[in-house]
């Protein structure tokens, strides 16, 4: 019983800092002609509460796609919709063509505030209570405090709750597919991943490791009896599922071929604006999305982000377990992230996610990580007017961290689980005893360096002749981190050879 009153109140602190985040500015707030995503989420419900099915999403008179026009799957459409019709009957103006545009008011900000909560606490926040529920061997205060820092991750509260988006919906159908697949129950946690692909396509960061770990299941039990009878029922559910999203586009080919055309925008370039990957920390020196033809750009960032991946895929087909699904669910995210094509800074949340799934595991780099990945959407926070939010939540974040897991003390090499490799390394240098004192010493030059660059940031003008100064360098010192933790998360990955036995798992 004390457990869930404390869950409860966790739960409850994390929906207070969520208003108190949304009671500040939005993107794009009094901003003609184009707003921001908040004026992008009303004018999608516009389109489709006022436009048949079949001309959401492609250009007319009545549906400029050069104005946020719909790129996400049909399942945020359908949300938007759902949406469209509750503000219908609060305030038509709300969603009436053409003379919405733009509209701002008090009310309509609480409204879609409330959207953004209520899809929270259905799909989002019951998921991460029931994922640190399931831990297992770690005590009742641990896995309260787990879902505590969870759900004071400040990146996602401030990219839904100030920003503004629905970010919560897709990652929390990603959790509850990793919920599904760790339990055994394959065929509710594919179903889960497909509505978040369905939802937003960046959740394909995700499908590798959700495949290979399916795959390897199907291995394990053989494919020749219960391994090939689970395959087929995976590969029914995922078209199944995929066919009931997309029914009301499959009536003509050109409905189904101008979606994909939304979904995949190429023509946009390999990156925009200033995102923390090595594309744009790169093109700083060397302007590649000018000099190369696009479809080179396409594929070489294919080729870097396949090879970056295969390696941790490969090992978890081959010796499928739940604690390598978590961290492989990490490193693919992440390599998709740096050197994949038309990355949004955004982006940075579906690496975020699994990493707060391995917080309990290894404490001192997830906390780590999760501070640079809030770090790394300065610039967008600070164009929102966000930086107060962005600071007490990063500062909230990071002492209930220290409080709940004395992330201080866990850096010694079997805590930050590179007991394996630092054994292998000996081998042939016996000296080499000094990882975990140089990892706490780059940790130190990290939090120095972001908060420095924050400072200049905001108290500096940058030089006339490089308005973009900070916000380049917030880029590229967030993607040398990145960089590293792709490195250690591969380590972990590779020198697992134990396939997470004596390690907290999910039942």
């Amino acid at each position: 019983m004390e457990k869930w009153y404390l869950m409860t109140t966790v739960v409850l602190i994390g929906l207070t800092v969520r208003w108190t985040v949304s009671l500040n500015s939005y993107s794009g707030a009094g901003k003609p002609p184009m707003f921001g995503d908040y004026e992008a989420q009303r004018h999608w419900q516009e389109i489709t509460f006022n436009l048949p099915v079949k001309q959401w999403y492609f250009n007319s008179s009545d549906n400029n796609l050069q104005y946020w026009g719909l790129d996400y799957p049909p399942l945020t459409a359908y949300h938007s919709l759902l949406c469209a019709y509750v503000a219908k009957f609060i305030n038509p103006d709300w969603i009436a063509l053409h003379t919405s545009r733009g509209y701002e008011s008090q009310a309509h900000k609480l409204f879609m505030r409330t959207t953004v909560l209520i899809a929270d606490l259905l799909i989002y926040i019951p998921a991460v209570v029931l994922y640190c529920c399931c831990l297992k061997e770690i005590s009742t205060k641990k896995k309260i405090a787990n879902a505590l820092c969870i759900l004071l991750y400040p990146g996602l509260i401030l990219i839904d709750y100030g920003h503004f988006q629905y970010n919560s919906v897709s990652l929390g159908f990603a959790l509850w597919g990793v919920l599904g697949v760790s339990c055994d129950w394959d065929l509710l946690g594919s179903l889960a991943f497909c509505l978040a692909i369905n939802y937003k396509q960046m959740e394909l960061y995700h499908s590798l490791p959700f495949f290979c770990f399916l795959l390897g299941k199907c291995f394990k039990k053989g494919l020749k009896g219960k391994g090939f009878v689970l395959l087929v029922k995976l590969a029914c559910t995922v078209v199944a599922s995929f066919i009931l999203c997309w029914l009301p586009f499959f009536t003509e080919g050109e409905q189904t071929l101008q979606v994909l055309r939304r979904l995949f925008p190429v023509d946009r370039g390999l990156f925009e604006d200033k995102v923390a990957n090595i594309w744009c920390s790169f093109n700083v020196l060397l302007k590649i999305k000018d000099i190369l033809p696009r479809h080179i750009q396409l594929i070489m960032s294919f080729c870097f982000t396949f090879l970056s991946l295969l390696p941790a895929c490969i090992k978890l087909i081959l010796q499928p377990s739940s604690k390598g699904f978590k961290f492989t669910l990490v490193s693919c995210a992440l390599s998709f992230f740096l050197f994949s094509f038309q990355v949004h800074e955004k982006s940075i949340l579906l690496v975020s996610l699994p990493v707060c799934l391995v917080l309990s595991d290894i404490p001192f780099m997830s906390t780590w990580f999760l501070l640079v990945s809030t770090f790394s959407m300065l610039p967008l926070l600070l164009k929102d007017e966000l930086l107060m939010p962005s600071v007490v939540t990063t500062m909230a974040f990071f002492i209930a961290c220290v409080t709940s897991f004395s992330i201080f003390e866990k850096t010694s090499e079997e805590e930050l689980q590179l007991k394996s490799f630092s054994i292998s390394v000996r081998t042939y240098l016996p000296c080499f005893t000094f990882l975990s004192r140089i990892i706490q010493y780059l940790f130190l030059i990290s939090v120095i360096t972001m908060v420095l660059l924050t400072l200049m940031t905001v108290t500096l003008d940058p030089p006339q002749k490089l308005p973009d100064l900070f916000s380049v360098l917030v880029c590229f010192v967030s993607c040398l981190n990145f960089l590293f933790f792709l490195v250690y998360f591969n380590i972990i990955i590779m020198w697992d050879s134990k396939n997470g036995r004596n390690q907290k798992k999910i039942s």
